[in-house]
């Protein structure tokens, strides 16, 4: 449990663990999401997917379900806009592989669009969706990314990578192999649209994270002007990275435009599991090499990724993955290469971490399973090689700023016990104990590979209220709080007289959305110096007001008043409307903030599990987890994160697979009832703890944590069960039945 008094000293907002705004709303379903918005005269569309996993259409008979009363308009490849897009695409100009098209005549994946019904109501649109007779040419597909032709290749490296190879070096590898996913967000994915007959102008209301993305592709894939697309960010009920890319805004827009109604798409979970996006399947090889003193000399990591039948985000993760290899461990010779594939499966995408999880199972089993080889402890192994606060990273990335990992690992192992537990473990008969642990560094937007900017306006209304204007997706993580608190700090005034409304693209300023952990980090900066302007502004405009120097002007708890006069206060109210009335200015003022760092946040999990060595089932008994943070805006909303991902990474770890039939191509889990995740009875005890060093350029000196709370999760419970069972499992998840096969093979 964190201690709030620690973290609090100095700050009047920042620090303290206020309640996200709409905690109360949504635990009472009082919240109006998507689903639950209805307009006058709204039409439904329900989608028909391809059976096959590969196959070409040769005929669509819709002759039964246009006799339905109630449908109004089928579409498929034969109506709708042949224009090729990539969903993933978030500005104008991004350098992307377009390969979508609203509905193909060939089909690559059980689940692609082939068809969609339009009609009065949803239930006639399931009925008609049914009634659709289509005949297909069934063609080869892949469903191993192995047997896959790469179209996407992609390497990094430093130092002399041949050299660290040779000589007097103990060189320790690995192959991991990593799941396809699925995000398991509360809302599934909905969309609505209409359009605006007098603007000629298409509106869509949608649960995105980037909706100027939204509007980018929206608009291409219509034909359309950027000013004749209108997106309004409606509320999310979790994303995890599932919406980051536009899936299904496109298809509803066009409808809407071409009958000129509303229309609202709402997938149910299996459409959601199957016809989204999922996390990238990857297949790791990584080589270490380690000289007498236990320092890591060389690495060499060759990675094949499963981006699923588009290409979406698969190169750009790929290149995301690359970077992050660099700036964890003192690794002066190393090299990392990529190949991605597609294979007739559903599409990889965006997913929490981005990459990263991927990366750190592969890096991280690796680097435990080479202590355990050299017969060395993994704590010791790791301090030794770990990076320090401000190093370079030696790929040419951005330095990595105040880097506190060490620290983590040393709280963290006092915190745990690990030197009275780790070798004392592995003994007992049916069930054994293990105990792992693992380090992952992340980014804070991506400063280094891309510009990363945002802009905002704050105003101070006449009743002394304030108006942040931004375009900020609050994904469930507490952002619009975050900078509430943030700007609460600055002011100094109540948070309950800020708001933060929800954006849309035609009245929120430019931002490059929710995404790549740059929300606390970029643009809580930027309101954290567009509220320092407008202090500035009202501190001299009220000078003016009572005729003193700014100097002597003292805004406190929401009252001004003089160093000559402290018993004499004003609220903010007051002065604001005499400011506005008699200087005539309005408070207002306006920042576009672009950063110029990227520092690594970093963190550290420690897990003890107890192994069933009969059924193959692993219980995690607890988790010490200790983070790098810069400074929590908001403790409570941090350890909630770290919960969170905590979660995620354990069914990451143990049981959540998106697995695939490779003899038919089908989704073996494409509902819930056959798709595990950890629930709360099965969750173990769950110690977080930070450190708040400061230092870098982010608000308070805050850094992300929403993705890194994920990322070292599931590489420490497989390192725990593999310290318990003595074994060198390195495929993801350990299922029970990988478990009883990897005991027989030792018997």
């Amino acid at each position: 449990m964190i201690t709030e008094t620690e973290l609090m000293k100095g700050f009047k907002y920042v620090g303290k663990s206020i309640p996200i705004g709409d905690a109360e709303a949504k635990a009472t379903g009082t919240v109006r999401y998507t689903g639950d918005m209805e307009f006058p005269n709204m039409l439904y569309a329900k989608f028909v997917y391809s059976p096959y996993p590969h196959a070409r259409i040769i005929n669509i008979d819709t002759e039964s379900a246009e006799k339905v009363p109630g449908v109004v308009k089928i579409y498929s490849y034969k109506n709708t806009p042949k224009t090729t897009f990539n969903s993933q695409v978030w500005f104008l100009g991004q350098n992307a592989i377009e390969d979508q098209v609203l509905f193909s005549e060939e089909v690559r994946y059980a689940g692609d669009f082939v068809a969609a019904v339009v009609a009065e109501n949803k239930k006639v649109a399931e009925q008609a969706a049914k009634l659709i007779k289509i005949d297909y040419e069934q063609l080869e597909f892949v469903i191993n990314p192995k047997k896959a032709v790469p179209f996407f290749n992609v390497e990094f490296k430093c130092g002399d990578i041949e050299k660290a190879f040779k000589g007097d070096v103990f060189i320790s590898e690995d192959t991991v192999e990593t799941q396809k996913i699925h995000h398991a967000a509360m809302e599934n994915h909905a969309v609505i649209s209409e359009f605006d007959p007098v603007s000629n102008k298409v509106i869509v209301y949608s649960p995105c994270q980037i909706m100027f993305s939204v509007r980018l592709i929206v608009a291409k894939v219509l034909g359309l002007p950027l000013n004749k697309v209108k997106v309004v960010k409606t509320v999310m009920g979790g994303s995890f990275g599932g919406k980051q890319e536009v899936i299904l805004e496109p298809y509803a827009a066009f409808f809407a435009m071409d009958l000129k109604r509303p229309v609202k798409i709402e997938f149910e979970r299996t459409e959601s599991i199957r016809s989204t996006r999922t996390r990238t399947k990857t297949i790791g090889n990584v080589k270490t090499a380690v000289d007498k003193e236990g320092r890591i000399v060389g690495r060499d990591i060759e990675l094949l990724l499963d981006t699923g039948a588009y290409t979406s985000n698969g190169a750009v993760i790929s290149m995301a993955m690359g970077r992050k290899v660099f700036r964890l461990y003192k690794i002066m010779n190393q090299r990392y290469r990529a190949s991605v594939v597609r294979t007739n499966t559903p599409i990889a995408g965006a997913a929490r971490g981005y990459g990263s999880p991927q990366i750190h199972a592969i890096t991280e089993i690796n680097i435990d399973n080479t202590a355990r080889r050299l017969g060395i402890d993994p704590l010791e192994f790791r301090l030794k090689n770990l990076v320090e606060p401000y190093a370079l990273d030696p790929s040419g990335g951005p330095p990595l700023g105040n880097i506190r990992i060490i620290d983590c690992v040393k709280k963290g192992a006092e915190e745990f016990g690990w030197k009275g537990k780790w070798q004392k473990v592995g003994s007992g008969g049916r069930y054994k104990y293990g105990v792992g642990m693992a380090c992952a560094t992340h980014v804070n937007g991506y400063y280094g590979a891309y510009q990363d900017f945002t802009t905002m306006t704050l105003k101070m209304l006449e009743d002394g209220t304030l108006i942040l204007n931004a375009s900020l997706h609050d994904l469930g993580t507490g952002t619009t709080t975050i900078m509430k608190q943030i700007i609460a700090e600055v002011m100094d005034v109540d948070i309950r007289h800020i708001e933060v409304p929800e954006g849309d693209t035609e009245t929120s300023p430019y931002d490059v959305g929710c995404h790549a952990s740059r929300v606390t980090h970029v643009c809580g900066a930027c309101a954290k110096m567009v509220s320092e302007k407008l202090r500035e502004q009202f501190v001299n405009e009220c000078a003016k007001i009572l005729g003193v120097t700014p100097y002597e002007i003292v805004m406190e708890d929401g009252f001004v008043y003089t160093l000559q006069n402290p018993d004499i206060k004003y609220s903010y109210g007051e002065l604001a409307s005499l400011i506005q009335r008699k200087n005539h200015v309005e408070l207002i003022q306006t920042i576009t903030y672009e950063s110029k760092d990227n520092p690594a946040s970093a963190g550290v999990n420690f897990a003890e599990v107890e192994v069933d060595t009969l059924l193959g089932l692993v219980k995690v008994k607890r988790i010490v987890a200790v983070f790098d943070v810069g400074k929590a805006i908001n403790p409570g909303m941090v350890e909630g994160q770290i919960h969170g991902g905590i979660q995620m990474g354990l069914g990451f770890a143990l049981m959540e697979d998106l697995e695939i039939d490779e003899k038919t191509g089908q989704l073996k889990s494409d509902r819930f009832s056959r798709y595990n995740m950890f629930n709360a009875p099965e969750m173990p005890v769950i110690d977080v703890f930070l450190i708040e060093k400061g230092g870098d350029l982010g608000p308070f000196g805050a850094k992300s944590i929403g993705e890194i709370a994920t990322i070292p999760t599931a590489p420490a419970v497989v390192n725990a069960v593999n310290n318990a069972l003595s074994t060198y499992m390195c495929k993801m998840p350990l299922k029970p039945e990988r478990i009883i096969a990897e005991l027989k093979k030792g018997r």
